[in-house]
């Protein structure tokens, strides 16, 4: 059956953006589209990882054509607090892509994602993993870790809109 509607995940990140097409068959079977992780050279400059991030997205976005782009929500700890710094290049970018090729984009925290999925909010990236390789009937060996969280905001996302209805 030919998926009718699609939801796109991104985990951001400037060592490897992760990203994951789920498609929606009209009786809300999910099918991996397209999942994946962008991964720019490891002595790349800030700008040119931004720069791949940009226009592997545009490319992805434009081949696939999602309903809406699910981001995972950006969060600070007190211990790192540069990381959101950074992470908030990869996150604008890909905010500037959605909104280039005009896709919605929804926030969602990875613990909200993680309590839809597998009822428990603090479920490693490890028991993520497995849960989405479950419900894609994926070999869970075949996800990255990024991969896996991308697919898991996609599938946990339409769940939770299609259960509030």
């Amino acid at each position: 059956m030919t998926p009718t509607r699609r939801v796109m995940g991104i985990d951001p990140g400037l060592k490897a953006t992760g990203y994951g097409v789920v498609g929606y068959a009209p009786d809300g079977r999910p099918q991996a589209v397209e999942a994946g992780s962008i991964e720019p050279k490891a002595g790349a400059s800030l700008a040119e990882r931004l720069l791949k991030i940009h226009g592997h997205l545009a490319d992805i976005l434009e081949r696939q054509k999602p309903d809406v782009v699910v981001l995972e929500k950006l969060y600070a700890h007190q211990a790192h607090p540069m990381t959101a710094v950074v992470m908030g290049h990869a996150r604008g970018v890909i905010c500037l892509v959605c909104a280039q090729k005009a896709v919605a984009v929804v926030e969602e925290s990875p613990k909200r994602i993680r309590k839809a999925l597998s009822g428990n909010g603090n479920a490693s990236k490890e028991q993520t993993r497995r849960v989405v390789a479950s419900f894609l009937k994926i070999d869970p060996a075949k996800l990255t870790l990024d991969t896996s969280d991308a697919l898991a905001l996609a599938l946990g996302y339409a769940g939770m809109i299609r259960f509030s209805r």
